[in-house]
């Protein structure tokens, strides 16, 4: 059993930067593979990055390639995402998930447990 909750959500203007914090319980954290994931109103839950159980590995949305980045660290069982050069449609609701399968996936159905989400809102 894993549970998440993040933080760092806040009101930023466009080309800011924000970093969410997503903080796990669990023992064997270190096996699971975490993603970020979002949802802006009246869209789908969209796929933003993952990164592996080691960290080895990563995989971003070609939406935000280049301005966010992952990053974990396991002795504190933590997930990190900073986010730079914010555009008004990262604004969303942004989700931690974490799958027992330590690699990589964009599917939300890969992912057995979520957090309650932040808010993230960029300002145009």
């Amino acid at each position: 059993q894993v549970q998440l909750v993040e933080s760092g959500g806040g009101l930023v203007q466009a080309g800011g930067s924000l970093r969410l914090s997503c903080a796990a319980s669990g023992r064997t954290f270190s096996r699971y593979a975490m993603g970020w994931f979002r949802q802006a109103p009246g869209k789908a839950r969209e796929f933003v990055v993952s990164i592996s159980w080691s960290g080895g590995t990563t995989y971003y949305a070609d939406s935000v390639k280049g301005r966010f980045t992952i990053s974990r660290d396991n002795a504190k069982n933590t997930v990190a995402l900073q986010m730079n050069s914010l555009k008004a449609e990262d604004t969303a609701v942004y989700y931690c998930a974490a799958r027992s399968a330590g690699w990589n996936s964009a599917d939300d159905r890969a992912y057995e447990y979520w957090g309650q989400g932040t808010q993230v809102t960029v300002s145009s």
